[in-house]
């Protein structure tokens, strides 16, 4: 019988023929944790009593950075120290890094056919460039600091095929909540969810990012894409060491196949309080209080790219604070170079350095009692940018830098 990618990729790193189902205890070739997990990770590693596998551990501050008190401070810290101490070549301090999975991507360590833990939920990004990366307690972190190994339970495989053309104005964020409104936010709950189709072989790699990114939000414990010369493009000059292609034989049992007219999709919101609560854009008209683009899910540069195409020329409504946060010091890099930084604070949007920040309601944009804020983030749960009043609506950044300027959630086309 045939194997999944999944399957595959869990078999060449445990060395055991792994099937869906199976427990295996595998190498990794990357661990990453953050300034939040990180601590945790550090405490768990120190009773273990030996030396880290530096080679393997990637430390990226990432969610209170710069720290915005002195708790936060102490975990920065912390993490610092641990990497510093033990010579930690893969450590991205702050005005280097950036959001922890953009760093993942771009700095070469996400390539195909590796197996790669992260004390994150969202790590399950790293499939759209063909890894198998999954999400993991702080705990188990610290035994991979110490092992470089970590039992799993090979997940069965949930195939999405979406054919066919996208429609004028959907992006992958338009695509991913369309999936997440057939699945619903526990359809895929320890599963892979693994991409094909004309559809999607025609997007980008950073929209299929922001796919990956979103499968966390049906419950899956990874996601994979398959390798083509766009995956292969993406990693020139930016890979580290030799990766292995990989994808799932033809007769390879799959748990289910949703397959999607990529026609049926269309520039879709999610409305409070879950990322699988999705709506037409043309059906909500709300107004809103912020609108905020960035985050590990939509703030690359070519998400500020669209931003700014967007708000050239026009005004932030006087009624809404706009925030665009980069994913990366790369990417704020870059959109300083092409100008789109004035084009953004001319229009009355506020850019800032790079931070998780208000994505999970941290600090740097949180919505106080009865805001609105439209988002190009990953999740709307009930206080999960602030207040417990206060909404959150999840669209593409086209739509959010839209909506800034129309002071309510609205279409690009109306600008």
């Amino acid at each position: 019988m045939g194997k999944t990618a999944a399957e595959k990729i869990f078999s060449n790193k445990s060395g055991v023929d792994a099937y869906a189902g199976d427990y295996v205890v595998s190498s990794l070739d990357y661990i990453m944790v953050n300034d939040i997990t990180g601590p945790i990770a550090v405490d768990a590693f120190n009773t273990i009593g030996k030396k880290p596998v530096k080679d393997k551990i990637v430390i990226i501050p990432d969610h209170f950075v710069p720290p915005k008190d002195i708790n936060s401070a102490i975990q920065y810290k912390k993490v610092k120290d641990f990497a510093m101490d033990n010579d930690i070549d893969n450590f991205f301090d702050l005005g280097h890094g950036g959001v922890c999975h953009q760093v993942m991507m771009e700095k070469g360590f996400a390539a195909p056919g590796r197996l790669i833990a992260g004390a994150d939920s969202h790590t399950n990004t790293y499939g759209a460039l063909s890894s198998i990366s999954v999400g993991i307690g702080s705990t188990e972190a610290g035994v991979i600091f110490a092992t470089g190994k970590m039992w799993f339970k090979v997940p069965e495989t949930i195939k999405i095929n979406i054919s066919g053309k996208l429609n004028k104005g959907v992006e992958g964020k338009d695509v991913a909540l369309y999936v997440l409104s057939k699945t619903g936010h526990d359809g895929a709950t320890y599963k892979c969810m693994e991409f094909s189709g004309s559809a999607i072989g025609d997007l980008e790699i950073n929209e299929r990012m922001t796919i990956a990114n979103m499968t966390t939000e049906a419950g899956a414990k990874c996601s994979f894409f398959n390798t083509d010369s766009k995956t292969i493009n993406y990693l020139k000059n930016r890979v580290r060491g030799d990766y292995n292609i990989i994808s799932s034989d033809d007769d390879a049992k799959y748990e289910s196949i949703i397959n999607i007219d990529a026609e049926e999709i269309e520039p879709s919101v999610a409305i409070p309080n879950s990322p699988a609560n999705v709506r037409p854009l043309s059906t909500v008209n709300v107004e809103i209080d912020q609108a905020y683009i960035g985050s590990c899910t939509n703030g690359r540069i070519e998400d500020i790219r669209k931003a700014a195409e967007i708000l050239k020329n026009h005004t932030v409504n006087k009624k809404v604070r706009l925030m665009v946060v980069p994913a990366s010091q790369e990417v704020y890099n870059q959109a300083l170079s092409e100008g789109l930084i004035n084009v953004i604070v001319q229009a009355g949007g506020y850019f800032s350095g790079t931070t998780c920040g208000a994505c999970l309601g941290g600090y740097m944009g949180v919505l106080g009692p009865n805001e609105v804020c439209i988002s190009s983030t990953n999740r709307n749960f009930i206080g999960r940018m602030g207040d417990k009043t206060s909404k959150v609506y999840l669209a593409n950044p086209k739509v959010v830098a839209a909506s800034a300027i129309l002071g309510r959630i609205g279409s690009p086309e109306e600008i």
